[in-house]
């Protein structure tokens, strides 16, 4: 889950700041089976602090006990749990699988400080980065990512790890339907905040792990990065907020944007946001109206579904037709 990405640099950044050493994991490969994907962190300190995760916690428990005895202190490990030959022994995954793990030592030095500060940029939108790490030396540094392309790549000694920005999801007004679309979101991966201009219904609203912002959506949208791993949903059924909400979301780079409402209601929708906001055929085309998969919902929890599973296709790049 790239939140959780997110989540473990900051960590990792404020436990610099306290001239803590620290040690970044990072998976490599995964063979078979595993709880986690390539690119995926844990970050540690020496009094065994961690954020983030690797496996479903076998592989955490043996590296925290391992660092706790001394392990660890070269720049740069190399280490494969699970099966396979030259795995660490006694640890298997639950999952049947294995994976290779990158342990960075980062002492607390300006130098750190400044790599992990711009990994932090590039996980909140600035740019996509590759970052390149040798796996003898232990030296880092960046270059431009292109825009696709795997979390890992190997290339002699030298690692390619791609830092990306973590998914987010901007839902635009609170609705029956915003409660439970948050939460699918947040057990997602993703960073997820709420806006509505009604103080009462923000109070009210309480999904742990989404923000929620006291203004206007389309004040907010147009204050703030909605960079390419965004997706902007609107769920009011309140045209004020809805299509406000979209003229300023088209102009964004978001991933994904889609409003609620019937074939109707979509139709005069689309007339709308031509006559009144001046979009363009291009950009009315961008927003998903209705949104969501046709999964026959009727409940707000299975709007909110039908909602997640087409942000999440879109997101994996799957045609509506290859279902």
């Amino acid at each position: 889950m790239q939140h959780l990405d997110l989540k473990v640099i900051e960590q990792t950044l404020a436990w610099c700041d306290e001239g803590e050493t620290i040690w970044l994991c990072t998976v490599l490969d995964t063979f078979g089976s595993s709880p986690r994907a390539p690119g995926s962190w844990l970050c540690a300190n020496g009094r065994g602090e961690h954020v983030g995760s690797l496996s479903g916690g076998c592989v955490e428990e043996d590296f925290l006990e391992r660092l706790a005895h001394g392990a660890f202190e070269a720049p740069i490990t190399l280490t494969r749990y699970g099966d396979g030959a030259g795995a660490v022994p006694n640890v298997a995954l639950p999952c049947g699988g294995a994976l290779d793990v990158l342990i960075e030592r980062l002492p607390p030095t300006p130098d750190t400080r400044a790599h992990l500060e711009r990994v932090l940029q590039a996980l909140k939108g600035r740019e996509p980065l590759i970052r390149r790490v040798d796996s003898q030396s232990g030296k880092r540094d960046f270059c431009p990512a292109p825009p696709t392309g795997p979390r890992v790549q190997r290339e002699g000694d030298t690692l390619h790890l791609r830092v990306s920005p973590a998914h987010r999801l901007v839902i635009a007004g609170i609705s029956p339907i915003t409660a439970p679309c948050a939460a699918f979101a947040v057990t997602l991966g993703f960073e997820v905040i709420v806006c509505d201009p009604n103080d009462a219904a923000c109070q009210a609203l309480n999904v742990p792990g989404a923000e929620v912002k006291t203004t206007l959506p389309s004040a907010y949208i147009s204050s703030q990065t909605c960079h390419g791993a965004t997706a902007v949903v609107a769920l009011t059924h309140d045209p004020r907020i809805d299509d406000l909400a979209m003229m300023e979301a088209v102009r964004t780079q978001a991933f994904y944007i889609g409003v609620m409402g019937s074939q109707r209601t979509s139709q005069a929708r689309a007339e709308r946001l031509a006559r009144s906001g001046g979009l363009s055929d291009a950009q009315i085309a961008r927003i998903h109206m209705p949104i969501g998969l046709a999964l026959g919902s009727k409940t707000p929890a299975e709007i909110a579904l039908a909602v997640m599973a087409d942000i999440v296709r879109v997101q994996h790049g799957k045609a509506i037709d290859a279902l």
